[in-house]
């Protein structure tokens, strides 16, 4: 299964969330967090550091960035596109994002996001990680790849 690590811009002053739309691959379009795929010798928080910058322009420390998900996603009728998410919380950065060839960024009202122009799973998750829980979930997706058929969660104590 592919390990990944993601990373979430908090912009709490403003009311914002600050991720990126996908201009190609299985997610071309959905909104979601900067990241990528665990290079080899790379830890969850140097994978998250090195896709933001690579997506985004955006530059932080590692001591800036706090754990908050641990996400399965399971695609039975896509095996390829199962993976582990780790997903990190950043709100002190260097930088403004930048559109990429993979990412084009996207602020987010922290009190209205735009779920349906996200992955289904999202909607599962994401509120929890917004009101400061840190959480481990799975999720099966169903035949048509895009529709959340089972999930289970877990919370960690914050």
């Amino acid at each position: 299964m592919i390990v990944c690590s993601d990373v979430l811009l908090f912009d709490r002053p403003n009311g914002r969330l600050g991720m990126g739309r996908k201009k190609r691959g299985a997610e071309v379009g959905k909104i979601q967090g900067y990241g990528g795929k665990l290079a080899p010798g790379e830890t969850l928080a140097q994978c998250a550091l090195r896709e933001l910058l690579e997506e985004a322009g955006v530059r932080a420390k590692e001591q800036n960035l706090w754990y908050v998900a641990h996400l399965t996603f399971e695609f039975p009728h896509k095996p390829e596109w199962s993976q582990v998410v780790h997903v990190f919380r950043l709100e002190h950065w260097e930088g403004e994002p930048q559109e990429s060839e993979e990412m084009a960024p996207v602020w987010c009202d922290l009190e209205a996001l735009p779920y349906d122009e996200m992955w289904d799973d999202a909607r599962y998750w994401m509120p929890r990680v917004l009101e400061g829980r840190k959480v481990r979930m799975r999720f099966v997706y169903g035949e048509d790849n895009q529709t959340v058929a089972q999930a289970e969660h877990e919370e960690w104590p914050s």
